[in-house]
């Protein structure tokens, strides 16, 4: 067992049991054809869209990952703070430079979900540069990674992306430190939030939510315990009328000075996950 790898109830055969409608199989492999010819331009275009100014590259990668969720028919609705639809203060505040996005954790899908609404570098598990394709893709961004089975490369990967956030570049991170069903949640991991206090940065939760069509709650898009990535993607594909819901919380300024280091870090990593679960 990883140490960085808190342990969940979530596990196939117990989270994704529910039926839910599915379409035929012919569009089952039109969706997956679609999502493999759209990934593959991004490969291709990876490093040229680097070189473009940020908000030209920025409007660029919005645009991609909604073709991907839409290749793999998830409707997808953004609300909030720091969106292409998110308005006043907070949503000015929130639209730009360095950020650390906070959500909780459900599916691969989250990691397109966020950069249609908010791109920036993620963190990820040193495992996801071996994915096809999409490893050398996410490698190829700019992902930061973190080797959870050695916990003594902790400190120089909160160095990094405090160094990522002091350069005015937002960074996407899940606290959960796994990915849960998404009817449960884990708790938020206080370690990375030494970022944002180290670096005197914003820190902005987000909600993800999954949804059938007829506003049934549904976890099939879960990528929990020894599930497959394939196997998860065939699951994506057939699934009829799903919706994600990401809302995008107002940002949270890094906290006052604090007796301690832990202390500011564990306070924002309540803060934040109160935020992202709706707790007022």
């Amino acid at each position: 067992m990883s140490v960085w790898l808190p342990t969940a109830p979530c596990r196939p055969e117990t989270c994704l049991a529910e039926r839910a409608p599915e379409v035929s199989h012919p569009r089952r492999a039109l969706r997956l054809t679609a999502c493999l010819a759209v990934v593959l331009a991004g490969v291709a275009l990876t490093l040229p869209v680097r070189l473009l100014p940020y908000g030209t590259r920025d409007r660029l990668v919005r645009f991609w990952a909604r073709t991907v969720l839409r290749a793999l028919g998830v409707t997808v609705y953004l609300t909030g703070a720091g969106t292409a639809a998110g308005t006043g203060a907070a949503g000015a505040a929130g639209a730009g430079g360095g950020v650390l996005v906070v959500a909780n954790h459900v599916s691969w899908l989250d990691i397109p979900l966020l950069a249609a609404g908010r791109p920036g570098r993620s963190l990820a598990k040193t495992e996801v540069r071996q994915w096809p394709v999409l490893g050398p893709l996410v490698a190829w961004g700019g992902t930061v990674f973190l080797d959870r089975d050695r916990l003594r490369t902790l400190p120089a990967t909160v160095a990094a992306v405090a160094e990522v956030l002091r350069g005015g570049q937002p960074v996407i991170v899940f606290p959960e430190g796994s990915t849960w069903c998404g009817l449960e949640s884990g708790r938020f991991r206080p370690a990375l939030f030494q970022a944002a206090v180290d670096a005197g940065a914003l820190v902005q939760p987000v909600t993800i939510r999954y949804r059938l069509a007829d506003g049934r709650p549904t976890s099939v898009p879960a990528f929990v315990g020894d599930d497959g990535l394939l196997t998860s993607l065939a699951r994506v594909v057939a699934v009829r009328g799903l919706v994600a819901e990401v809302t995008f919380r107002p940002p949270i300024p890094p906290p006052p000075p604090h007796p301690t280091r832990a202390g500011a870090r564990r306070e924002l990593a309540r803060a934040a996950q109160a935020a992202v679960e709706g707790i007022r």
